[in-house]
């Protein structure tokens, strides 16, 4: 996203074109830029009389770059292709190179340039210095109070790390390879035809995105080098320069003397503020073409560029945008089952017996549902909750629930599948975090500790040691997971507190003042408990995700795999309990130990909350839309609305000045690519586990609740469309572009979803035997002779006397007088049966049902389950064969090699000497031509240069 500064001069804003330009480009823009100065004059005579005039100033100054920048170009273009330098100018114009034109910008460096911090000073310099002996080469730009360090990997720099990372790259076409491919690849021609119309609309634009021919990947060795595809365009690809310019960061040493392991790193340097901030460039192109294809709202049907974004943001970024955009596809089937089962509850239930009984029952007095201050009512006033009840208890829900289970574990394995041929396509098969080396935080803690500073600083140990989990690891973990049950305590204790506000509000004399009293419990009462939930689940969100980083730092995590799995822990199984523990109460707890009339169970002297006639699912669906959709509301406004207004005020004070006046921080200009990416928002480590933790934590909604509303599958459907657009908006608006990093799966989310999946089996199980009226309607089928369920509302009420109340008191005084009997929702005997208002046999029936079935069911879907996952297996027989295939011709191809390079050392060892000296092999060809294609040369004989 560009952004346009106010020029200090107008002289400066036509600074167009460079001095060394052709004498007619020269002349043309000398005579261009004239009359757009007289234009630009005559306009500002005629509105410098407006109250606006600073407003016409900007607005002109930047339509006046603009249209110079446009003029120019296309003179420049057409006379440089004439004399044919466009490709020189093209690199002219690009900011991101270096001042030759030719090398690239790979990582930018940031500090203050009035900073008189001598320490701060000799620290970068130190650590610049160590770039450099790496091969890094710098160039400086301090034309503003930022200051700007430019840094390029030249190729000897890429082949020695390339091949210490064990990055894959790509290899020449090796013969054989085309069949090996077309054998892999599946023949649905008929298929193709019937399916090519339908799915035209949602095809990638090919000419901006075009499709990538399968290449075979080797791990990079220096001794291979001939055998690679240099050509590619992926070989050595952005997002691959920059990880190794980052890897090389984090462990060069910024203090002179011994090395110690504690000073090393640029997240160091940036914590303690010697650099403001290191980050690489957008690149406006690529930029633009995912900005139009992707990051568009209105494409939000079409296919994702998995292969591009793989290129731009790297593998583990790409890998989410690949998950997120196949978990969406996945919900479609199952959104469509709900909003048949939705459609089928409404046409069906006119002829619901129990919602009909209740409609139309005008003498069922039932009893007050607090003590004092309630009212007797009649049954007929849940009929409305009755009848939305019926739309989410049916005859359908059990078989909603048998294939929401039989679902999540198809789109695992699918999902599995579907991860390893891209994987494979990205040459990231059989990478591990084993290979991963250790974070430079962990090896400054353990650099820390006098058991293990002696073995890591001495001058020929290669690993790092092996740290005990109980003598060091324990006491840091226990740290950190039990403040973590601390906070699950806290979020037990919110859901109490609401819970008690619930009870209150019910006996509170306010209640009286409302007419409605049925309409406020059932409706109004549930809603606004819904909503102060959904606020303190959002409080203790923000609370708890930023102390977790602060206690994962506390331990010791060797990679950074193992940091982010263990911060995706703590994080998720706090979240698991404060998003869903209200909803696991409503679901399996409320209204199931009440009592009975003058005998209530009690907490803090209020009676337990009841369910209505129908059921307690009406209240579980209404809490679960307010949580699901409120959370995914708030999350929307803090992922775009927040970056967007914070980018805008930035705008809005760079463009009137004020931040300058009125701010220590002064914004830079953004007059190229790196001031420009410099303005845009950090991007932090833990951006993308936010957005994973987001899903997941729907995906939960979906498979553990889903029953309560069938339209969650929907609902969570419309938000994914949106949301992969409105992340990738964000991280190509809003944010610096992430430093790309590999990846081969997505981590220990994949194991979370399979848990839960799990979970939601019980869960399933409990919320149809306890919770919905399956069971009961079962029992009181096989124990009465009504099959049409037209004496069951009767079987589920039991009646109680009202003169057993003894001496407690209730409001109206007068109606208890005129109410002998009155009913209430359990299965208890009649007062005149012995013994009165005990459990009779028909309850420990329906006990024993509920249980069983319990059993049963959890015992049929796991098996299902696992039949499905022996069925469909990770990696697809295509795929496995070709991975085989194509290992077994990389291995011969290899042997091939060898034997070549061994019998071109036999006969240079057999020529005869030229001048008394051996022939010998020159520097591989590869390294000669990109020497030659001035890539990699510097701009002097030295590799630092200044601006």
């Amino acid at each position: 996203m560009c952004k346009h500064s106010r020029p200090t001069s107008i002289s400066k804003e036509l600074k167009l074109i460079e001095p060394d330009s052709p004498w007619a480009v020269v002349s043309v823009a000398f005579f261009i830029r004239l009359g757009v100065l007289g234009i630009f004059v005559f306009h500002l005579r005629y509105c410098r009389r407006s109250l606006q005039f600073n407003l016409y100033i900007a607005a002109d100054r930047s339509s006046l770059r603009m249209f110079c920048n446009l003029i120019s170009k296309t003179l420049r273009s057409t006379l440089r292709s004439e004399s044919g330098e466009t490709k020189d100018y093209d690199a002219r114009l690009t900011y991101r190179r270096f001042n030759d034109g030719r090398r690239s910008v790979d990582f930018v460096l940031a500090y203050k340039g009035e900073d008189v911090d001598e320490v701060a000073a000799s620290k970068r310099r130190i650590f610049e210095a160590n770039l450099m002996s790496e091969g890094i080469q710098l160039e400086y730009y301090k034309e503003q109070w930022v200051h700007f360090v430019k840094l390029h990997a030249p190729a000897e720099v890429l082949y020695r790390y390339a091949e210490i990372l064990k990055i894959k790259m790509p290899l020449k076409i090796i013969p054989g390879q085309e069949q090996i491919i077309a054998d892999a690849t599946p023949d649905f021609k008929t298929v193709s035809r019937i399916c090519r119309s339908l799915f035209s609309s949602v095809q990638l634009n090919t000419e901006l995105f075009p499709e990538r021919t399968p290449r075979i990947h080797l791990e990079f060795a220096r001794k291979y080098l001939e055998l690679y595809d240099e050509e590619h365009p992926n070989f050595f690809d952005e997002s691959t320069r920059y990880s190794i310019i980052n890897f090389i960061m984090q462990r060069q040493q910024f203090e002179g003397g011994e090395e110690k392991a504690d000073n090393l790193g640029i997240e160091k340097l940036i914590e303690d503020g010697v650099y403001l901030c290191a980050y690489t460039l957008h690149d406006k192109d690529t930029r633009g073409k995912l900005l139009k294809e992707w990051a568009n709202i209105g494409k939000w049907k079409n296919l994702q560029p998995l292969d591009h974004i793989k290129d731009y943001f790297g593998p583990k970024v790409a890998l989410y945008f690949a998950w997120l955009g196949f978990y969406t596809q996945m919900l479609i089937p199952v959104s469509i089952l709900g909003i048949l089962f939705f459609v089928y509850g409404f046409l069906t239930w006119n002829s619901d017996p129990i919602s009909f009984d209740i409609c139309n029952d005008n003498e069922t007095i039932m009893c007050p549902q607090c003590d004092r201050g309630c009212k007797f009512w009649s049954l007929n006033e849940t009929c409305t909750s009755s009848r939305f009840n019926y739309l989410i208890d049916n005859q359908m829900t059990m078989v909603f629930a048998f294939v929401m289970a039989i679902w999540a574990v198809i789109y695992l394995e699918l999902w599995k599948r579907y991860s390893a041929g891209l994987v494979h396509r990205w040459g990231l098969t059989g990478f591990n975090h084993h290979v991963e080396h250790p974070r430079p935080q962990y090896l400054a803690k353990i650099s820390n500790s006098k058991r293990f500073s002696d073995k890591l600083n001495e001058p020929k140990t290669t690993f790092d040691p092996d740290v005990p989990f109980w003598s060091t690891k324990f006491l840091p973990n226990f740290t950190s997971y039990s403040i973590m049950v601390l906070f699950i305590c806290i979020s037990l204790i919110a859901v109490a507190a609401i819970i008690i506000y619930r009870m209150a509000q019910r006996a509170s004399h306010t209640i009286l003042a409302n007419e409605n009293t049925m309409t406020y419990r059932i409706m109004v009462l549930p809603i606004t408990a819904g909503f102060l939930d959904l606020i303190v689940i959002s409080i203790l969100d923000m609370v708890y995700s930023k102390l977790a980083v602060r206690l994962t730092n506390y331990e010791y995590c060797r990679t950074q795999t193992e940091y982010d799995e263990s911060l995706t822990i703590k994080n998720y199984v706090f979240q698991f309990v404060n998003y869903y523990s209200s909803l696991f109460y409503i679901a399996f707890l409320k209204g199931k130990f009440v009592g009975y009339p003058s005998k209530y169970n009690r907490i803090f002297s209020f009676r337990q909350e009841e369910c209505n006639p129908g059921g307690c699912l009406m209240e579980l669906c209404v809490q679960l839309v307010i949580i699901m959709v409120g959370k995914q509301a708030v999350n929307a406004i803090v992922e775009i609305l927040i970056p967007f207004l914070m980018r805008t005020a930035k705008e809005f004070s760079q463009r009137y000045d004020w931040y300058r006046r009125h701010s220590e921080q002064k914004l830079v200009p953004s007059t190229n690519q790196f001031t420009e990416d410099f303005n845009l928002l950090p991007t932090e480590n833990s951006s993308l586990y936010e957005e994973y933790l987001e899903m997941v934590v729907q995906y939960g909604f979906i498979t553990l609740f889903s029953l309560a509303f069938p339209l969650a599958p929907l609902l969570a459907l419309i938000n994914n469309v949106i949301e992969v657009r409105l992340d990738a908006i964000k991280m190509l608006r809003f944010m610096r572009r992430p430093v790309g990093m590999r990846a081969r799966n997505i981590g220990v989310w994949q194991s979370i979803m399979t848990v839960v999946t799990h979970i939601a089996v019980a869960s399933s199980a409990m919320i149809i035997a306890f919770s919905s009226n399956f069971i009961p309607k079962l029992v009181y089928k096989a124990t009465h002779d009504d099959p049409e369920l037209n004496n069951y509302l009767n079987f589920t009420l039991a009646t109680f006397y009202t003169k057993d109340y003894g001496t407690q008191s209730l409001l109206d005084v007068s109606v208890q007088a005129n109410v002998t009997e009155c009913r209430y929702i359990e299965f208890r005997n009649d007062p005149w049966e012995n013994p009165p208002y005990k459990r009779p046999m028909i309850y420990w029936k329906i006990l024993t049902a509920r249980l069983a079935f319990i059993v049963i069911y959890q015992n049929i879907i796991t098996m299902l389950q696992g039949i499905l996952r022996w069925a469909v297996p990770d990696v697809s027989g295509r795929l496995l064969k070709r991975i085989k295939r194509e290992n077994f011709l990389l291995r011969e191809h290899i042997i091939e090699y060898e034997k070549r390079q061994a019998q071109e050392v036999t006969q240079s060892q057999t020529q005869p000497r030229v001048d008394g000296a051996a022939v010998t092999k020159t520097e591989p060809e590869f390294f000669l031509r990109q020497r030659q294609n001035g890539s990699d040369a510097a701009a002097g004989d030295n590799a630092t240069t200044y601006v």
